[in-house]
């Protein structure tokens, strides 16, 4: 399989995106084993509470706008058509059968991946796909840290969250260059978060 098959597979709620997401994004398809990244737009997981979702579409617009006309990058929707709550393991098998000419990385933190353990599935998604480990502060990635499906790519650490993003607005305070421009622009006109 031709490596511009290899798409990387960013998944998270982004309530909302900004440049931390982005930076990562760009050190992935920079410096990992893939040159696409696609960003998957989480409805709700299973493992956190939902309250506080922006409505999932205007999360997909902000990454709409974050994104641009950069080819490297696309948003996709597909956990949005799939059962609630869903798993990560019913999204990889639904994205596999419907681009089977690609082959996906799923990019996880070694915070989740120390509680992977927990996830449904986790046989099939080790036994299918790759993932593409980056480090986090305070977590070495549990029992599958070095499972021969698990690559490391030692990406900077970037200290900006959403919920610092959510808050700031809140108080108040403008967060403008901690998002893409056009996002910001985005979600200052629709009055998120105040």
């Amino acid at each position: 399989m031709s490596p511009s098959n290899n798409i990387a597979l960013y998944f998270g709620t982004f309530n909302p995106i900004h440049i931390g997401h982005m930076a990562m994004a760009n050190f992935i398809v920079n410096e990992g084993p893939t040159k696409s990244l696609w960003f998957v737009v989480t409805p709700q997981n299973p493992l956190k509470p939902a309250t506080g979702l922006l409505p999932d579409y205007q999360r997909l617009e902000l990454i709409r706008r974050a994104i641009g006309d950069d080819p490297r990058f696309r948003v996709t929707d597909v956990e949005f058509k799939l059962p609630k709550p869903n798993y990560t393991a019913y999204t990889l098998l639904k994205l596999t059968e419907t681009y089977p000419q690609h082959r996906f990385w799923l990019v996880l933190g070694a915070d989740n991946l120390q509680n992977f353990h927990k996830w449904k599935n986790t046989d099939y998604i080790l036994n299918n796909f790759r993932i593409l480990l980056l480090p986090r502060p305070g977590f070495h990635g549990g029992e599958f840290a070095h499972h021969p499906a698990v690559a490391t790519l030692n990406a900077p650490q970037i200290e900006i969250s959403s919920t610092f993003i959510r808050n700031s607005i809140a108080q108040g305070k403008n967060i403008r260059h901690f998002m893409p421009e056009n996002a910001w622009l985005y979600m200052d006109e629709m009055n998120f978060f105040r």
